[in-house]
């Protein structure tokens, strides 16, 4: 059995869930619940406060964990990762209110800043050689200015809504983080077996996330260029149209390059292109 611990609440918490659900894993979970097992892989999530997963699994307490780059590093135990699962993406960043001049992070020399990251802001201004006076706080750090607390802060990022909210402007990227998987460094080599299971379902889902599977028609003359504009995994599969001069192509593109790819096989002559989910895929 392997205990997996994630956020109790919040969009990291649902995004895990999810993630679990899409490996084909199941498990009934319930606000009310602290704890559940799966019906269908030997498998524990327990719901903690993402502040202390890092910790737990650490200590063996939890033999995995569901938790943000940020967490993590400002826990101090980043070599805890074995996974980077590419979802709950965000920024660490510096901010000041709208109002006030900002030159570069030089300007922030002897300045009073609010954040609940003291350890990676910390090391981020000591490699810019600026020495200011940080006052951690737990929540609510984009009140800090308003009420002469500091004169800048530094906090978790994602549309920069609520700065703006809040009467800031961003001006400094300190830390870009995702969820990530973690692992505790003494599994026993059957938990190691499992936890490569896990990975390998998590980098199943996380390909196919990515990717697209495309049905065209195309005419026989044009196949070397379609051939070129599809590699897929390793060719792209051609099969011939009862209608002579044609085929029909399947492949799999990145999602990234779909729409411009796509562009540049209609200007070759293809035709009828379907474009298609992809559950999971296995590479």
């Amino acid at each position: 059995m392997l205990r997996l611990a994630i956020q109790k609440s919040g969009r990291l918490s649902e995004d895990s869930l999810t993630l679990i659900r899409e490996c084909g894993i199941n498990f009934i979970s319930s606000s009310y619940k602290l704890k559940t097992e799966a019906t269908n892989f030997p498998l524990e999530i327990l719901f903690l406060r993402d502040d202390d997963i890092p910790g737990y699994v650490q200590d063996g307490v939890a033999d995995l964990g569901i938790v943000g780059q940020n967490v993590l590093v400002e826990a101090g135990f980043p070599d805890l990762e074995v996974e980077a699962l590419g979802f709950s993406k965000c920024r660490l960043s510096l901010a000041v209110p709208r109002a006030d001049a900002y030159g570069s992070v030089e300007s922030l020399q002897g300045k009073n800043i609010a954040t609940s990251y003291p350890s990676i802001l910390g090391r981020y201004l000591a490699g810019h050689g600026v020495q200011a006076n940080l006052h951690t706080i737990s929540g609510s750090v984009e009140i800090a200015p308003s009420i002469g607390l500091a004169e800048a802060i530094c906090d978790i990022v994602s549309s920069g809504s609520t700065l703006l909210g809040n009467g800031l402007r961003e001006v400094e990227t300190v830390f870009r983080s995702e969820a990530v998987l973690i692992a505790q460094p003494n599994l026993t080599a059957e938990q190691t077996d499992l936890l490569d299971q896990l990975r390998f379902r998590m980098q199943a889902v996380r390909r196919a996330k990515r990717s697209k599977y495309i049905l065209l028609n195309a005419p026989i003359t044009a196949l070397d260029e379609v051939r070129r504009l599809l590699p897929g995994i390793k060719s792209p599969t051609v099969t011939p149209l009862a209608e002579a001069g044609w085929v029909s192509v399947q492949s799999v593109v990145q999602e990234d390059e779909f729409w411009h790819i796509t562009s540049q096989l209609k200007a070759v002559g293809a035709e009828g292109i379907l474009v298609l989910p992809i559950e999971k895929m296995i590479a």
